[in-house]
């Protein structure tokens, strides 16, 4: 049962130190944990638990203006690009500079900001001028999967929230408290990455098991010729596409009922185009997280090959030796393709050379 905002978080260590700090909260906080970790939740919940009258409560209107994402007094920056630019961190000092036109706080979020430090321009010098003097009713909240050296002294002007990724039971047993069906619980939580809002969606989700069963079958279908590989990548981008419509069917009731409720208040454009980013950015995370699961998923077919064919190759099999060789070649290509998933834009091209790797032409 969720008792307040903290309550959608796995890990009872998080919804403490949460807890405490909405109650005093200073400045800047930067949420730390790896990318199973629900940084994102708990940034959500935090700016929510920081406006509500309660700390926090989940069912004020204050609370589900915030988890819809229609508080004009909480900002997400949206980064452009695959590093943040100076002048996207000097719109977040803008918004800074805000009076909060409720009676919390003026919340600025800002996710992944380890990639303030990369690019040919890192922006980190920028954001710490943020973080220096922000006005009394500004809290910064900053989200990240790691802390590089450069990131020091940012992370220094901050109070430091470490998270702790949750295990698929630990998500599942959540799921199973909120109704979902022992069956149905175990998929999602399985295939959730280690996030709760993930796993909620595919909950939701009755494709999700024939997806599995397609990238698991997918080393089978992949002898054959060019054509083949390219009518697989295809099919795979098709996969993705029917992995967001629950997604987009949370979202699309969430985008009328806050139409509903701003005609009622006289209407929010501000409000609205935020909705839209909100939106936006979920289906860009939930779309890579869905080719991770099936990169993933390929990933351990293969693993259990090179196990079967380590032990025949100790029995004395001499063609295990060339199955092992080519197994490691196929691991070492999804890999790569895992690696360049956080680097690149073009999940097509991305597709199409894995499934031109996978194979033997």
């Amino acid at each position: 049962m969720v008792t307040d905002v903290f309550g959608r978080l796995v890990g009872p260590a998080t919804a403490g130190a949460l807890r405490h700090h909405a109650r005093h909260p200073v400045h800047a906080y930067l949420l730390l944990g790896p990318a199973a970790s629900g940084v994102h939740d708990a940034l959500t919940a935090f700016a929510a638990a920081l406006q509500c009258p309660d700390y926090g409560c989940a069912t004020c209107p204050a609370c589900r203006r915030v988890l819809e994402g229609t508080d004009p007094d909480v900002v997400w920056i949206e980064r452009a690009g695959l590093a943040w630019r100076v002048d996207e961190i000097r719109e977040a000092e803008r918004v800074s500079r805000r009076r909060p036109l409720g009676g919390g706080y003026q919340v600025v979020v800002l996710e992944d900001v380890e990639l303030t430090v990369a690019g040919a321009s890192p922006s980190a010098p920028a954001l710490l001028k943020s973080l220096e003097e922000p006005p009394a009713r500004t809290v910064f909240l900053l989200g990240a999967s790691e802390l590089p050296g450069a990131l020091d002294t940012v992370a220094s002007r901050c109070v430091l929230v470490r998270l702790a990724a949750p295990s698929d039971a630990d998500i599942e047993e959540r799921l199973r408290a909120e109704g979902v069906s022992a069956d149905a619980a175990h998929t999602a939580a399985h295939a959730a990455l280690g996030s709760l809002e993930r796993a909620r969606v595919l909950a939701d989700d009755p494709a999700l098991v024939a997806r599995l069963d397609w990238w698991r079958a997918l080393p089978d279908r992949l002898a054959g010729t060019p054509a083949v590989a390219s009518a697989l990548a295809r099919e795979a981008a098709g996969l993705l596409d029917e992995a967001m419509v629950p997604l987009e069917r949370s979202l699309a009731v969430a985008a009328a009922r806050e139409r509903d409720e701003s005609g009622q208040l006289g209407g929010r454009a501000s409000s609205r185009r935020e909705l839209e980013a909100q939106s936006r950015r979920e289906q860009r995370r939930f779309r890579s997280e869905e080719l991770t699961l099936g990169l993933s998923t390929v990933t351990a077919v293969y693993r259990e090959r090179l196990a079967r064919d380590l032990e025949a190759s100790r029995d004395g099999d001499a063609r295990a030796d060339h199955r092992v060789a080519g197994t490691l070649r196929r691991l070492d290509a999804l890999a790569e393709a895992q690696r360049r998933l956080s680097t690149t834009l073009d999940e097509g091209l991305l597709l199409h050379d894995l499934l031109f790797a996978l194979s033997d032409f």
